[in-house]
């Protein structure tokens, strides 16, 4: 049972944001992109706007983070991670931040990702970006 003692002992819809970080994230062909390195929340809303992804480097040297729109990540519960319909060379050309970086969140950034990814006010479906698809056997939709 969750408690204040565990927050990442979570079961059902909800999942407390500190189980989140170190979540797989693959693409619809299987291939695991990395990690979620953290989450950004809007300070207003509540709601998360990111994912951050862990992308590359070997034993934390040259890791570089990537954020993701969150509405376009899918929880898949087999195999118990993160679908996201984006391929590796459309992400190794995303916006990217060192670790220090990403306490300097601004509007701006949050533009920059957003234009990227065609997602945001304004945008609509993303090319290479959205449901999960039927890449995954299982993909929750």
């Amino acid at each position: 049972m969750t408690s204040l003692d565990n927050p990442a002992d979570t079961h059902g819809q909800m999942i407390a944001a500190s189980k989140v970080n170190g979540t797989a994230v693959y693409n619809t062909a299987g291939e695991n992109l990395g990690s979620i390195y953290d989450v950004m929340l809007d300070k207003a809303s509540g709601k998360v706007d990111y994912a951050v992804l862990s992308f590359g480097g070997f034993l934390g040297i040259g890791e570089r983070y990537h954020p993701l729109p969150w509405n376009q990540l899918t929880y898949d519960p087999q195999p118990n991670g993160y679908v996201v319909n984006l391929d590796r060379r459309r992400l190794e050309g995303a916006p990217t931040y060192e670790a220090d970086d990403l306490s300097l969140w601004d509007e701006r950034r949050s533009a920059d990702i957003d234009t990227y990814y065609g997602t945001g006010p304004g945008f609509g479906p993303a090319p290479g970006l959205g449901d999960a698809g039927p890449g995954i056997p299982g993909a929750a939709r």
